[in-house]
């Protein structure tokens, strides 16, 4: 069974940091592309950065140079770190694994950063 488990979420201000995890379970982790995406009240889910299996990553304009996405195959663990947090990154993040097989979310980690 596949899962994968979110956490570091939380309330901070503005200008704060967070960093998320996402730990998974039942996957080839090495052999999956990795993504966190994220969901604002009222709004569509989007792609907030993704790091494939050789490292590569790619940002939303709206978070470079403020995100990073970063993987720890030994430890099964992707991570999203959080700098100069603004009001509009307040969201659900999620996590998201695609293997050859098929693609998992997990159940998310609120973030909600005040003003």
């Amino acid at each position: 069974q596949v899962q994968l488990v979110e956490s570091g979420g939380g309330l901070v201000q503005a200008g704060g940091s967070l960093r998320l995890s996402c730990a998974a379970s039942g996957i080839i982790f090495s052999l999956s592309a990795l993504g966190w995406y994220r969901q604002a009240p009222g709004k569509q889910r989007e792609l907030v950065t993704a790091i494939d299996t050789f490292g590569a990553t790619n940002y939303a304009d709206s978070v470079k140079g403020r995100f990073t996405i970063s993987r720890d195959n030994a430890k099964n663990t992707v991570y999203l770190q959080m700098n100069s947090l603004k009001p509009e990154d307040t969201a659900v993040y999620y996590c998201n694994a695609r293997t050859t097989q098929s693609t998992y979310w997990g159940r998310g980690t609120q973030v909600t950063v005040s003003s």
